[in-house]
């Protein structure tokens, strides 16, 4: 089931008392993002600088806010945590089908739901899809294990998820391929919202800045990986070269960290296999889905297409002069030293 028809389910029960209250929250604090220092980036909207040190366009800063203030999270819910174009969708698929694999097997008469709907409408961002348009559900009602994501730097987490025993599933990437698939994909926006794109010049600059939704990458990848050293039972740390050289080593390794690993059945029986052809790269990218509907995120509604480009590793090389490429390494350099077992 999409989960707009889960938060609708857990909306119909509030008084309109409550709807006021919620509406007000959402003002208030809207009013006061209103008053942070504005920074014009290569995002369609102005980016706003937090307190904590990101970056985010007003919506989705909002919606941090509220999530921080009324998210419960419960010991069985799965978090899984980005940073923008890092394998999020693919992420995405890999653990609603791993922890929906005895539930959601599809026939011919019922389809996974994974081939009708978009892996952002499976495992919905707390931020930008959970609470928003001046909505704040009571998900106490959804069944266990909740799956829900975020894009927001550790730091920023409600207290609720780093306090508690509920599992955090992190993935990264190189950050030459992110750059590049950012690139692309913040350009197919501004231009469906009839803004000049960016070249990347432009855009490597604000990178190299951390001036992007969601902040500066090197520190988003450091406070994961501080707390996946500190807690590695609580938080997994997955890269996207590594899931994309080996997706079945991974798939284990995430259903063993999510408590429930495959079976030597279930592996015999092709379980595990199924998960991975349904949710290969080519296979999300070709379903009519993909290429057809949008997925409401903040205030626009995307198209499902713009989620899906080539996902190659190493795509940078086709992109970035060895100028831009050479500055991002020494970043990535000075920022992970003495980081001992990352490397990207």
């Amino acid at each position: 089931m999409a989960y707009s028809h889960l938060i609708s389910q857990c909306l119909s029960s509030q008084t309109k008392e409550e709807e006021e209250s919620h509406r007000r929250t959402y003002q208030n604090l809207t009013q006061l993002v209103s008053t942070f220092p504005i920074l014009h980036g290569d995002d369609p909207g102005n980016l706003y600088r937090h307190k904590d040190g990101w970056y985010a366009s007003s919506h989705m800063m909002v919606g941090a806010m509220v999530a921080q203030q009324h998210f419960k999270a419960r010991p069985s819910d799965f978090i899984l945590a980005s940073y923008p174009k890092s394998g999020t969708t693919w992420l995405k698929a890999l653990l609603f089908a791993t922890v929906h694999r005895k539930s959601n097997v599809n026939s011919a008469s019922t389809p996974h739901p994974l081939e009708t709907l978009n892996p952002h409408q499976c495992v919905p961002f707390l931020e930008s899809q959970v609470y928003t348009n001046n909505k704040i559900p009571n998900l106490d009602s959804l069944p266990s294990p909740r799956l829900f994501a975020t894009h927001v730097p550790f730091g920023s987490l409600p207290e609720s998820i780093t306090g508690s025993n509920c599992k955090i599933i992190y993935i990264c990437r190189e950050p030459k391929d992110n750059l590049i698939s950012w690139w692309h994909f913040i350009n197919k926006l501004r231009v469906n919202a009839n803004m000049e794109p960016n070249s990347l010049e432009e855009t490597t600059e604000l990178f190299c800045n951390g001036v992007r939704n969601f902040g500066c990458l090197w520190d988003h990848v450091l406070g994961y990986w501080k707390n996946h050293l500190q807690r590695p039972h609580q938080v997994l740390f997955l890269t996207y070269e590594g899931l994309s050289e080996d997706p079945c080593g991974n798939l284990k390794k995430l259903a063993e960290f999510l408590g429930c690993p495959f079976s030597v059945d279930e592996e015999k029986g092709g379980v595990l296999n199924g998960i991975l052809k349904l949710c290969g790269f080519d296979n999300l990218k070709g379903l009519a889905v993909r290429n057809n509907g949008r997925t409401e995120i903040g205030e626009f509604a995307i198209q499902n297409s713009v989620f899906f480009r080539h996902g190659e590793v190493k795509d940078w090389v086709n992109h970035l002069t060895p100028e831009m490429a050479r500055r991002i390494d020494e970043i990535t350099e000075n920022k992970f030293r003495d980081q001992a077992g990352l490397t990207l």
